[in-house]
């Protein structure tokens, strides 16, 4: 995004979705503000648009009121689409049209946290790198093989970004700041922010393996590593072990002590879980799920998830189908 000529206002339209995330919504405009207080001066100003352009609820309930339906945006101003929660719900007809509308005519398009699936949907990202929210990277890698997917928190290429949600959209409007207003504009907005580390794109989403399970042992933290990347097709625990050099009783010793729970317990846990957001966030068939997440045969698949979450996969689909019918 070139920087703005002097004096020239950049304008943004934020497009909110059903049930949107108001955290990367709000560390997304508030920067904006921040500029324009810090600058002393207006140079930037936003609209907020959504399907009707009246009102429009988030994910926890609060009610925004919007200045314009799905209308004609200007090849100068940035359109920035931000989701939540149900993003497949979000992503109706009317909006899908819209966006590739707007795109045919050049104008730089970005994605807030789920957002970025909806971009993808409407073939705004074809051939372009992104990013999403962590907990939606399995059923978006299942839809779109072909989009080149990243774990960074936020991704500019060209005239397409995508922030993976969160305070992940603060770090993605700094940058854009700082492109158009120098690094120390953008630092002083941060300061504003209480924000005393402004991350980079190399930044990935989630915490270490270490800070996630609360135990910093490397041997155990390169085997949870290996699970995490072999759902599909699940490692032995004898060749687990075998990688980082220990023999397989060691490991279960490990797994024990830090973890309470058997390392084939622990891999099973992280199989059933990527199985369940593909059963909430895809129209994979429950078949196909089983086989993304290791199981040969859908009747130890159904016996196992029942055992972890008390309910079937049949079930579980069934759910998501009825709440995304009757919303």
């Amino acid at each position: 995004m070139p920087p703005p000529r002097q004096n020239e206002v950049q304008t943004f339209v934020f497009a909110l979705t059903k049930n949107y995330s108001l955290l990367s919504y709000a560390c997304a405009i508030e920067p904006l503000r921040l500029t324009n207080f810090t600058l002393g001066r207006e140079v930037y100003k936003w609209r907020l648009a959504c399907e009707g352009g009246d009102s429009i609820a988030c994910s926890n309930g609060t009610v925004t009121q919007v200045d314009m339906g799905f209308d004609d945006i200007n090849r100068d101003e940035i359109l920035m689409v931000c989701s939540g929660i149900d993003v497949q719900d979000a992503t109706t007809k009317p909006l899908l049209t819209w966006l590739r509308r707007e795109g045919r005519k050049g104008i730089t398009i970005g994605a807030l946290c789920n957002a970025t699936y909806i971009l993808a949907r409407a073939g705004l990202l074809d051939g372009k790198k992104c990013t999403i929210h962590w907990d939606n990277r399995d059923s978006f890698e299942e839809d779109f093989p072909e989009v080149e997917l990243t774990q960074a928190i936020y991704v500019i290429d060209g005239n397409r970004m995508s922030s993976a949600g969160g305070s992940a959209s603060a770090d993605l409007m700094l940058k854009l700041i700082s492109d158009q207003h120098g690094p120390e504009i953008a630092g002083k907005v941060a300061d504003q922010m209480i924000y005393t580390t402004v991350r980079t794109e190399s930044y990935s989403q989630r915490l270490s393996i270490p800070t996630r399970i609360g135990v910093r042992h490397p041997k155990l933290a390169a085997v949870i590593q290996a699970m995490e990347h072999n759902i599909e097709e699940p490692v032995s625990p004898s060749a687990l072990a075998s990688d980082v050099g220990m023999s397989t009783r060691q490991l279960e010793r490990l797994f024990r002590r830090y973890l309470n729970r058997s390392p084939k317990r622990y891999y099973m846990e992280l199989r059933l879980q990527k199985a369940r957001n593909l059963l909430l966030q895809t129209d994979m068939s429950v078949i196909n799920v089983a086989l993304a997440c290791g199981f040969t045969s859908p009747s130890h698949f159904s016996k196992c998830y029942r055992a972890h979450f008390e309910t079937t996969p049949y079930r579980e689909r069934g759910t998501r189908a009825n709440a995304q019918g009757g919303s």
